[in-house]
């Protein structure tokens, strides 16, 4: 019979392990070091940010690997992105076993998405709203403002520079900067003031 070879990547050891010794006993599958190529690729996340999404896109592009995603939480707009990232696999960490990360594993390695329930309805939901998006001619670029995204566009609306929003926020001043940076790039604004009065037009801070 032949196995799939199953790499698994996460933030801590106790996490890689749990989804180790979930994967360790099944006879269809042949687990190979996180730095060795494989077939399908777990990765374990508490949540979906900016650098997880990098770290996504890295593993994705050095092995061509299918990815089934293990997340705590994750926000509605990064569902998409996840899936532009190579996931095909997307579950809720509180709700795993063995028998729903071996299927979605099992899925991956035949070339088939798989995800739970609660996540598949989000998805659909944001799906429907890009699409109404869409259809009135409203920037669907808007949709992917992040959580992170909101609360430092806040702050820099209501005066505070780099510095003080990293300390408001709890974050590195390289933090800030890097997310204004995303941000600008992204839905191709000029500048912190665009990035706000772009912000306010559509509703979001």
């Amino acid at each position: 019979m032949s196995r799939t070879s199953v790499a698994v990547h996460a933030e801590d050891v106790v996490s890689r392990a749990g989804v180790t010794a979930l994967l360790r006993h099944q006879a269809e599958f042949e687990l190979v070091g996180e730095r060795e190529a494989a077939e399908v690729t777990v990765v374990a996340l508490d949540q979906l940010d900016d650098d997880g999404e990098q770290a996504l896109r890295a593993l994705r592009s050095a092995h061509q690997t299918r990815i089934v995603l293990l997340v705590s939480q994750i926000e509605a707009q990064r569902l998409t992105t996840a899936i532009e990232c190579g996931v095909v696999g997307l579950l809720v960490r509180a709700e795993v076993d063995t028998d729903s990360v071996s299927h979605a594993v099992q899925a991956a390695a035949s070339g088939k998405g798989s995800m739970s329930g609660t996540l598949l309805s989000r998805l659909f939901e944001q799906v429907s709203r890009l699409q109404r998006q869409a259809d009135t001619g409203q920037a669907v670029g808007v949709s992917y403002l992040t959580a992170r995204e909101q609360d430092v566009l806040r702050l820099v609306a209501d005066g505070f520079d780099t510095t003080e929003i990293a300390a408001k926020l709890s974050y590195s001043e390289r933090t800030v900067k890097k997310c204004l940076y995303e941000l600008n790039s992204r839905m191709q604004l000029k500048n912190r003031a665009h990035a706000v009065g772009y912000a306010m037009r559509h509703g979001l801070i």
